[in-house]
């Protein structure tokens, strides 16, 4: 499947940096800490032999994950520069691995052809921060998947304490303070990227078909990505933070003030 719309800004800043992705994030210290902190949750939410849908699949680093848990995975996302770079991924590092990569916008679920009842849906890393109508994409949802189905999304949060801190330090509040309002810009290369950030609240209203199972903090202590170069010099410090993190991410206050707040929904019915 090839979605004929034209890329908008959020889909040609993430064409602009799929080469150079997985250098910078995916295979990067903060990166991996908080990548692992989702996998934890999401070996347990899906089980092997399960067929799932994976939005804002990226350079394909969780599609594999789940293929190697035996897990087949149909991985959606906007950037055709992703998709390419996740499909080139897969023919080298798992050519025989149960995943199919196709370039869709999340908002254009409704072109997803062919598709069988999922056994669940998994997001990570902020995807659906970037969906202007979260509620529309909620009710495709909630007619993709089977009862029963776990749905795991990572988001990021509207407080991140990390955030607020360090650009408090250096003087820059706008930054300091720019999630708290609910919604944001972000300039990423030549392009503006729009955010929303909701509420664990909000959101729970807003997956309305879904019941709330679980919400695990995710990067409370562990920086968000772009003190990347700092948390090269102190790896030993990051493990250490993870460990932290681990012990915090279930209570009720930080698991909603880490640069990213884990989900795990689940659909009601029989």
């Amino acid at each position: 499947m090839t979605t004929t719309a034209i890329p908008n800004q959020t889909s040609l800043a993430f064409d602009s940096v799929a080469e150079q992705y997985d250098d910078h994030f995916t295979r990067s210290v903060v990166g991996r800490a908080q990548r692992d902190a989702v996998w934890q949750k999401a070996i347990t939410a899906f089980s092997a032999g399960q067929h799932i849908l994976e939005l804002n699949c990226g350079t394909g680093e969780d599609a594999l994950f789940f293929a190697r848990h035996e897990i087949s995975v149909t991985a959606l996302d906007a950037s055709k520069q992703m998709v390419l770079q996740a499909r080139r991924r897969r023919e080298l590092e798992a050519p025989r691995s149960p995943i199919r990569f196709e370039l869709l916008p999340t908002e254009n679920l409704p072109e997803l052809n062919d598709a069988p009842l999922f056994d669940g849906v998994f997001s990570n890393f902020s995807g659906l921060n970037c969906v202007p109508d979260l509620a529309a994409v909620v009710e495709e949802l909630s007619a993709r998947v089977k009862p029963g189905a776990p749905l795991l999304l990572c988001l990021s949060t509207r407080i991140c304490l990390w955030e607020i801190f360090w650009y408090s330090l250096h003087g820059n509040f706008r930054k300091a303070f720019r999630r708290c309002g609910g919604h944001a810009t972000a300039r990423f290369n030549d392009y503006t990227i729009h955010v929303q950030y909701p509420t664990l609240r909000s959101l729970r209203v807003l997956f309305g078909p879904f019941a709330l199972r679980s919400c695990t903090g995710i990067g409370i202590m562990v920086p968000p990505s772009y003190l990347e170069p700092w948390a090269r010099k102190h790896p030993k410090f990051i493990g250490l933070l993870s460990r932290i993190d681990r012990a915090l991410c279930n209570l009720p206050i930080f698991r909603v003030i880490g640069d990213h707040m884990l989900l795990h929904f689940e659909k009601m019915g029989s």
